[in-house]
């Protein structure tokens, strides 16, 4: 049986008028009513019944405007990803002016003693503890899968058929037969849309990247080359989730090798045709299990490393590890072309580094970008004063004002990625598997 529950809560006066919330959960869910301010304007807003109710206070002409229909997300998951989606949805819309609001409605998790203080402390209307509940809200229009990667597909496959829109966590899936699965419910979910949280798009020094090499600045691609470094796995860290191979699909590689793959193909806008050698290691076989005696087998991989080459010509290098003492989130990516190169790490986040044609050599070499200006770079408008920089989490609401931006039928600044462009980042992630494993090279046309 499952468990539901609602939040009663008070909120403070407001220019003279109390004001209740009220919020149930569950089939015939009944209103959230709120009292917002605009422009010195009260409005209680019911959602369900999209009705605007003017209240005895001093009013502007903006009093008459319609508000528009809320998008009302569910969260299923509440640990790391659960925690940045929840900020994401929380923050958008006091950064961004999107054409709709947010409502945070439901989340769902299995862990009651952390679900109920989690749902109060990050702003959920309700919470359950049965995620399959969701697909029969029927004001949620968008559910938000963050939870483990090998149960990304039923509950992906379980919402698109529920007619829900669709935002998962990266990897798409643990395995290539469940994420072509993913793909293909996408396909046949016509009024479906899909997105998948390949948060680095959005940071304004990676979009910049993808603007610059997109319009021609470095010239035609030559090569790339992508590491991402973490330091965290090492033999201390007790077993968990990601170190098994039934839970994560892979180590390190869907991991982290994920996010540089996708980066790679989004600022290069083409697509790897051919892994040609690959190297998967196990270094740590055995882990301590974290609250029981004896050690279990981690089975996943320590680190991955692969070349391979695109479409267009141009050759590449990826690299992923936990195990890199002294690199805590070093997600760097070069690519070079024929008139110039970029240069992203993310332990500066907020710098792109530029280098383009120049007929000055005592002034030729890379520039130092700081992408903060309001403008002029990607997001920046959102946020804060030139150089007053943004952090890992800015990145997730990002992204979450462009899914609202493609929810209200308008276009994302940049790219998103949606369950078919995910897919071929699988693809290549399989590709490089399926190299280290068997020695060999490995197009991407015998990956399907």
């Amino acid at each position: 049986m499952s468990l539901q529950y609602h939040f009663m809560e008070s909120r403070g006066e407001g220019r003279g008028v109390r004001c209740i919330r009220s919020r149930t959960w569950g089939q015939g869910w009944a209103a959230d009513w709120g009292a917002r301010s605009w422009g010195g304007l009260g409005i209680l807003r019911s959602y369900r019944h999209s009705a605007a109710v003017r209240l005895p206070l001093p009013l502007s002409p903006d009093s008459q405007k319609i508000m528009p229909r809320p998008i009302h997300v569910a969260l299923i998951g509440q640990k790391f990803m659960g925690r940045a989606h929840s900020n994401a949805w929380n923050q958008v819309g006091h950064f961004f002016d999107g054409p709709r609001p947010v409502h945070l409605h439901t989340v769902a998790a299995r862990d009651q003693s952390e679900l109920i203080p989690f749902a109060k402390r990050w702003g959920w209307d309700s919470c359950s503890d049965d995620w399959r509940s969701l697909a029969s809200i029927d004001e949620v229009e968008l559910v938000d899968v963050g939870t483990p990667n090998h149960l990304h597909a039923e509950q992906a496959l379980t919402m698109l058929a529920a007619g829900k829109h669709v935002a998962c966590e990266k990897p798409l899936a643990g395995t290539l037969a469940d994420a072509r699965q993913m793909r293909d419910a996408a396909r046949k979910a016509k009024g479906s849309k899909t997105f998948v949280w390949f948060n680095y798009r959005r940071c304004p020094a990676v979009a910049l990247a993808h603007q610059l090499v997109r319009a021609g600045k470095i010239g035609s691609v030559l090569h790339v080359r992508a590491q991402y470094l973490q330091d965290w796995g090492g033999p201390s860290t007790p077993m968990s989730w990601r170190f098994k191979k039934s839970l994560a699909g892979s180590g390190a590689h869907g991991d982290l090798n994920a996010h540089i793959v996708d980066m790679a193909r989004f600022i290069t806008g083409d697509e790897i045709h051919e892994v040609h050698g690959a190297v998967a290691r196990t270094f740590i076989k055995e882990r301590a299990q974290e609250g029981k005696r004896g050690k279990a087998r981690s089975d996943v991989d320590d680190c991955v490393l692969f070349v391979a080459s695109f479409k267009g010509g141009a050759t590449a290098s990826f690299e992923a590890t936990r195990l890199a003492c002294g690199n805590q989130n070093r997600n760097t990516i070069e690519i070079n072309g024929t008139k110039g190169s970029v240069r992203f790490d993310f332990e500066d986040m907020n710098v792109l580094h530029f280098i383009g044609p120049s007929d000055d050599p005592r002034i030729d070499g890379w520039q130092r970008i700081m992408c903060t200006s309001a403008g002029n770079h990607p997001y920046a408008d959102a946020w804060w004063p030139d150089a007053h920089v943004i952090g890992y989490e800015h990145c997730f609401t990002n992204m979450a004002a462009d899914i609202v931006k493609v929810l209200s039928r308008r276009k994302p600044l940049v790219p998103l990625p949606d369950f078919e462009d995910a897919y071929q980042t699988q693809r290549v992630l399989e590709a490089a598997l399926v190299s280290a494993r068997e020695r060999t090279a490995i197009r991407l046309s015998e990956v399907k």
